[in-house]
């Protein structure tokens, strides 16, 4: 295996043009400018603060250059616009960035370090690869020899975790200001005085993303790495510039931690009516999760993550991260209205006289984003948490345009459709995706599962029948026909069909029993096409066609389900699809 020295000289890391006098300024560095935040109050950087330096120091970071520590979004937007090409302004507000070559996450690069303290608790496999420590120490020599060449570096100090019994102390080390301001959107902000007696961290992220990694590194098989250690308690980011593999690393970690602690981590959004009435919503990216969990009826708890513990839930996020792509002031206001100053526009085009953003562009990416604080939408509930959820919706996008906009679950099948996680992958959320395509992701979310899929299937079915919550399968993907022939179930229908789970209209409802996958699927719903509700009768091919088509899911599920069978109970066996 190849080793890399600490005394590892710069020169081979430097990108193209770059001078090597950078990598002789290890001296320290005095930093005077006054750094104000928008509302013009002095910020707290790591030249004025003797215990970061010396972390820094002991990190291997010679702090050559000042290291900007939570520093705000105007000296954020003013280094972003200075120093890194293809910057911008949007007419709204927001400060439009690119990620470079990669657009989305990378998860065929994603490394777990193979620990003695971990070994065990890890769902080894596709989702969780190896690395051994010597590799990981590579690759974090590399990334910090990387960032002591740069002219600047960004420390954000933050947390993840709404509720303070749960919660972690995060670090991003970064070299962009675009990464820095990210963090400060995705993380949980400290107030001055929690700033001032941060501490040591919990976790860091050492961000070096604009430096390749070395593919002849043992466990490193290109040029980008994303690795986690969890005893080292660090995450090192090499050949990738896309800010969403840093939040996804702090979830992962979560996604380890809480479970480790008998609480149960999710991937998924989560709102509270005005009666206090709480709802989940589980989902990959692109299926809804963050689109209908944004209702101006109900307070937002959050899009993304959130953990559910003894008394409730809460956020383990102090932002959101929305997909833009065909994004308009109709469909999602609350969205829309959330891009203004302090958000970040991420891979997003805009008319070059205007700079008038252009949401229906998807020339750089599908996967355009946008990532702002929580508060910036009005109907956000903070501090984010919230009590036992009532409802649980499990959000699939269909491509076959087979299953139900709706269905009613019982107990066992909502076990069998949570460990399924079913889903299209949608275009652009990773690397090499173009069209939606089948996948099955352990609940909700297998990228980013560290103990085996059951684990967290059985914490689910504790909290269900301790809790009594109705469960739903709510479809947003294909109606009338497959991808490429039918249409994308519409929006407003989809909303239709939450607010009446959410006034309780479904809970009444009459009920019909929908074919192969033995579902009950309502007979009405307020402001809904009941030819809607029923795929086999929105359906514009032939009946043979749609038992093909029926057919082939069925038996997609029931291959997919047989790597957990041998751990599930014969009654969430026996409510898959019946052929």
């Amino acid at each position: 295996m190849l080793r890399t020295s600490r005394l590892l000289t710069t020169r081979r890391l430097l990108p193209h043009g770059y001078s090597q006098v950078a990598c002789k300024r290890l001296q320290y560095a005095q930093y005077s400018h006054a750094a104000r935040s928008a509302e013009g109050r002095p910020r707290v950087h790591a030249y004025s603060q003797d215990s970061l330096s010396g972390w820094l120091h002991s990190s291997g970071l010679l702090q050559h250059s000042p290291a900007l520590r939570n520093a705000g979004p105007a000296l954020l937007y003013q280094n972003a616009l200075r120093y890194e090409p293809g910057t911008a302004i949007s007419s709204t507000g927001a400060l439009i960035a690119t990620s470079g070559k990669k657009t989305g996450r990378s998860p065929r690069d994603k490394r777990v370090v193979e620990e003695a303290s971990t070994v065990d608790d890890v769902w080894w496999g596709p989702v969780n690869k190896k690395l051994s420590g010597e590799s990981f120490s590579a690759n974090y020599d590399r990334a910090v020899s990387y960032l002591n060449t740069r002219e600047r570096l960004y420390v954000f100090d933050g947390y993840a975790g709404w509720d303070p019994k749960y919660r972690i102390k995060v670090r991003v080390v970064c070299a962009r200001a675009y990464h820095s301001l990210f963090m400060n959107n995705m993380l949980i902000r400290p107030t001055q005085e929690e700033l001032e007696n941060f501490g040591e961290p919990d976790f860091t992220i050492f961000n070096a993303g604009q430096c390749a990694a070395d593919p002849h590194v043992e466990g490193v098989e290109s040029e980008t790495s994303v690795a986690i250690s969890f005893e080292r308690k660090q995450m090192v980011i090499l050949g990738t510039e896309y800010a969403g593999e840093m939040k996804k690393g702090v979830f992962t970690v979560m996604h380890y931690l809480m479970p480790k602690t008998g609480v149960l981590s999710l991937h998924s959004s989560c709102n509270e009516g005005p009666d206090g009435d709480v709802s989940l919503f589980f989902g990959l990216s692109g299926t809804g999760k963050t689109t209908l969990s944004a209702d101006p009826q109900r307070l937002l708890i959050g899009d993304d993550e959130h953990v559910w513990t003894e008394s409730g839930v809460f956020n383990i996020e102090g932002g959101c991260y929305a997909k833009t792509i065909d994004l308009s002031a109709e469909k999602e206001p609350e969205i829309f209205n959330a891009i203004r100053f302090g958000s970040i526009l991420e891979n997003v085009t805009y008319n070059p006289l205007t700079h008038t953003a252009d949401y229906s562009d998807c020339s750089i990416t599908e996967n355009t984003r946008c990532a702002y604080p929580i508060e910036f939408i009005p109907s956000a509930k903070v501090p984010c948490v919230g009590g036992k959820p009532q409802n649980i919706v499990l959000l699939t996008c269909d491509a076959f345009g087979v299953l139900p906009p709706v269905a009613k679950l019982t107990p066992a099948q909502a076990m069998y459709h949570f460990i399924s996680g079913y889903t299209a992958k949608l275009a652009g959320t990773e690397e090499g995706v173009t069209e939606p395509e089948a996948t099955f992701s352990a609940c909700f979310g297998q990228p980013f599962l560290v103990w085996h899929p059951v684990k967290y299937a059985q914490m689910l079915a504790q909290k269900m029948q301790e809790n009594n919550v109705n469960v739903w399968l709510v479809n947003t993907g294909w109606n009338g026909g497959a991808y490429g022939v039918g249409k994308r179930i519409s929006l407003k229908y989809s909303r239709a069909i939450i607010d009446a789970i959410h006034s309780g209209e479904l809970q009444d409802a009459e009920y019909s029993t929908y074919g192969v996958f033995n579902l009950q699927i309502p007979t009405a719903v307020s402001n809904v096409s009941a030819k809607v509700l029923d795929p086999s009768q929105a359906w514009e091919g032939t009946p043979e066609e749609f038992n093909t088509t029926i057919s082939k899911l069925a038996h997609l599920f029931q291959a997919n389900f047989k790597e957990y069978a041998d751990k599930a109970t014969p009654d969430i066996i026996a409510a898959g699809p019946r052929l």
